[in-house]
């Protein structure tokens, strides 16, 4: 065989692996432990699943005609945080006293920046939250251990320049 017939039928193959492999390079990643997605799955089986690997189900649509809020937007939330068990870990005091804090400052988990830029006025949703898009390795102890799936029940009750902060 000469080197020049080589080195082509070398780069053919090579080409060939390369193609075969492409979707998998393209393909997210799981971002919940097997368990975790086995209970979501089970639990909210309905749940839309985004590119980042966020869940939702939208319990109660809002203003589906009307705009979402964008990064530098205030927001006020009602919430109820829980882990996979059912163990609430935080929650808003009341409905007159929703959280009321600005989108894209850093104030708020990934997975809540993601979700509320989603949401519509009025929507109410539930939301599992992977690890990485919480809080991660660290957790939040002690309320919150490291590596937690969290599920928060929202409601964006409202959003504009007019909402002062908590």
């Amino acid at each position: 065989m000469n080197k020049p017939n080589f080195i082509h039928r070398l780069l053919f193959v090579s080409l060939l692996l390369l193609l075969s492999g492409a979707p998998s390079l393209y393909a997210q990643r799981e971002k919940l432990p097997p368990d975790d997605r086995d209970f979501v799955e089970k639990k909210w089986p309905n749940a839309k699943r985004t590119y980042t690997c966020l869940r939702y189900v939208v319990v109660q649509s809002g203003q589906k005609d009307g705009p979402s809020p964008v990064p530098g937007t205030m927001v006020a939330v009602l919430y109820k945080g829980m882990l996979l068990n059912g163990t609430v870990f935080d929650e808003s005091p009341d409905r007159d006293h929703p959280l009321v804090t600005r989108l894209g400052r850093g104030e708020l988990i990934d997975g809540w920046e993601e979700a509320l830029q989603k949401m519509h006025k009025g929507e109410k949703w539930i939301l599992i939250v992977p690890s990485e898009m919480g809080y991660g390795a660290r957790g939040k102890p002690p309320s919150i251990p490291r590596d937690a799936t969290l599920v928060f029940e929202m409601e964006l009750v409202d959003f504009g320049p007019h909402l002062k902060s908590n």
